[in-house]
């Protein structure tokens, strides 16, 4: 099986929508209230492919995964609590909307998917790479941990039940 990232186009749509959508019946499913207020939506999906910061993760010339690398200032990112980040005042790339098709839950693709958006970021050239999740979200919490992020704190996004937990991967440049 060969994977790849791929930055989204508009012709992704209908399969990220379909990946979101089954990201949140998961969530429910596990009890997690993280992504059942509607967010994100049409709108949200549509702005990330506008601004050119989705990606989805090829599979077997099938869109297995979707993830965002959100390249402005994350004023929640800024007021972080209950510890900090290892360095302040230089660019950073937040990773956010992770999600899975559940045609491929249980490859590990959701490890390659993080890789790949780690690497996309590198590419970038950044160093500092940012994440946040739900505290009640134990999966996503281990391919943070997986893909090598420490928690560093926590943060507070601006919608109901907004406490996440915070995690940061530093990058050697050489």
């Amino acid at each position: 099986m060969t994977a790849y990232l791929r930055q989204a186009t508009p012709h992704d749509f209908s399969g990220i929508q379909k990946i979101i959508d089954q990201a949140k019946q998961l969530l429910k499913a596990d009890g997690i209230d993280q992504w059942q207020d509607g967010y994100p939506d049409d709108t949200v999906l549509h702005h990330d492919l506008e601004q050119k910061r989705g990606f989805v993760l090829i599979t077997d010339d099938q869109i297995a995964g979707y993830g965002v690398l959100f390249e402005e200032l994350e004023p929640a990112y800024e007021a972080i609590k209950e510890g900090a980040w290892v360095q302040t005042g230089v660019p950073y790339v937040s990773i956010h909307r992770i999600a899975l098709s559940s045609d491929f839950r249980g490859l590990h693709l959701s490890s390659v998917l993080m890789d790949h958006l780690i690497s996309a970021a590198a590419l970038k050239g950044y160093t500092d790479l940012r994440i946040d999740t739900h505290p009640e979200n134990p999966r996503m919490q281990h391919v943070i941990k997986q893909a090598g992020f420490e928690y560093r704190g926590v943060v507070y996004l601006d919608m109901p039940n907004g406490k996440r937990l915070a995690y940061q991967r530093m990058l050697t440049r050489r």
